[in-house]
């Protein structure tokens, strides 16, 4: 169970999965200098944070190693945070398992052979002409 922590005063419990998230999402929001608000549920009650360039913020995580993103749920947290309301945790959308989630690790190629592009040829240089005379 990782954490957000919010201005060194006040820690949001949540799963790295949720967390790892809700960084993507709020990281590319401040990238763009965005101020909203967040709401979370701490200890049953439900807290409102304004969110800005300004404000401290940590994400701790339990686990070292990251599990993989989901577009589909980017996408929902994205959409949610652009809204007048803020960015809520929205549940992650059930979705069939598909090309929509994204690996931490790159995928590696299928092995396809190469063939060698020769590059075109240049059309030779026209040669300069010859430097007028002196007129004095």
């Amino acid at each position: 169970m990782g954490s957000l922590v919010y201005d060194s005063r006040l820690s949001i419990p949540m799963d790295d999965r949720t967390l790892l998230h809700l960084q993507v999402v709020i990281l590319g929001k401040l990238r763009r200098r965005e101020h909203f608000g967040l709401t979370a549920t701490v200890d049953g009650r439900e807290v409102s944070l304004w969110l800005g360039p300004s404000v401290a913020l940590e994400f701790r995580y339990a686990d070292r190693r990251r599990p993989a993103l989901s577009r589909a749920w980017l996408e929902l947290l994205a959409d949610v945070a652009a809204s007048r309301d803020g960015l809520v945790i929205a549940p992650e959308p059930v979705d069939e398992p598909d090309e929509r989630s994204i690996p931490r690790t790159p995928r590696t190629p299928p092995a396809t052979p190469v063939t060698p592009v020769t590059p075109a040829r240049r059309p030779a240089r026209r040669p300069r002409p010859a430097p007028l005379p002196d007129v004095a």
